[in-house]
């Protein structure tokens, strides 16, 4: 599995350039990012050129974000439509085969009109980005006080994303498995297990504090090893049925870190480092 970095938790890590320069000294294998910025590396440096600093520093991009505005209007759906075209068709120029977006818990909308035209705009997203031969992750979100935060419960956990990735019914479509999501829904190693690899299309880790999950916020994360996630277990279960993709560090801050990005990005690699060696897990 590779080793990859988000820019959360990090600080203000400079453009992507830079970002790939700092993942690459400290041994991370692969950053995440959005479509405008693979843009701008390729235009910067032509095609050949960003694939050949990328090689150089021996870092690959592990997804891209979702530009799509898929909650709201239609209009501003619709408007989004030839932005996600350009971001396909730079990241597939780089070999980059996931983007990803997160499902909120709640809704203002009516839950069911909701759940009808969400399913009809990520099936069209995800049409668009198979075009590219590139898959669309789906996050489920679990912190309970973002449950209630809008009117209406929606869709919280794997299971119930699961069922409606099928719904949505596109081959490309899958997970983005965020190991806070799983401990703050109670899922188990085995719920893991039970997953075929094909079913995951990008992995978050990060960490939780000492506290009920019902009180574990969103934005109150730890570096992965340094609170109570069974961040093993999972690691281990994900080597057991197959996933060889990239692991991001995604750490959620109420306030931005104090520490400089160089200190934080080496304070990461030496936790990564504990827990593959942990888990019995060798970087790709």
């Amino acid at each position: 599995m590779y080793k990859g970095l988000t820019p959360a938790g990090l600080g203000q890590v400079g453009g992507l350039e830079q970002f790939v320069r700092l993942a690459s000294r400290n041994r991370f294998q692969a950053v995440d990012t959005d479509g405008t910025s693979l843009e701008m590396l390729i235009s910067a440096r032509g095609k050949e050129g960003a694939l050949a600093f990328l090689n150089e520093h021996q870092v690959k991009i592990g997804a891209i974000g979702l530009s799509v505005e898929w909650r709201n209007t239609e209009e501003q759906f619709r408007s989004g439509l030839d932005r996600l075209v350009q971001d396909a068709k730079a990241a597939a120029e780089l070999g980059v085969t996931a983007c990803c977006t997160y499902v909120l818990p709640s809704t203002d909308w009516n839950p069911a009109r909701f759940m009808a035209v969400a399913t009809r705009r990520l099936r069209t997203c995800a049409e668009i980005l198979g075009a590219y031969n590139i898959r669309l992750g789906l996050e489920f979100v679990g912190p309970h006080h973002l449950r209630t935060k809008w009117k209406h419960p929606f869709i919280w956990d794997m299971a119930d994303t699961l069922e409606w990735i099928d719904a949505i019914h596109a081959p490309n479509v899958g997970l983005l498995l965020d190991c806070y999501h799983w401990h703050t829904t109670g899922a188990t190693v085995e719920d893991l297990l039970k997953l075929d690899k094909s079913q995951i299309v990008h992995v978050h880790i990060n960490d939780a504090p000492a506290v009920p999950v019902e009180e574990a916020l969103d934005n109150e994360r730890l570096y992965p090893g340094e609170g109570v996630i069974d961040l093993v277990g999972f690691l281990k279960a994900l080597r057991q049925i197959g996933y060889n993709g990239v692991v991001s560090q995604e750490v959620l801050l109420p306030q931005p870190p104090t520490e400089s990005p160089e200190t934080l990005a080496a304070k990461s690699a030496a936790l990564f480092d504990r827990l593959y060696a942990a888990a019995g897990i060798s970087p790709q």
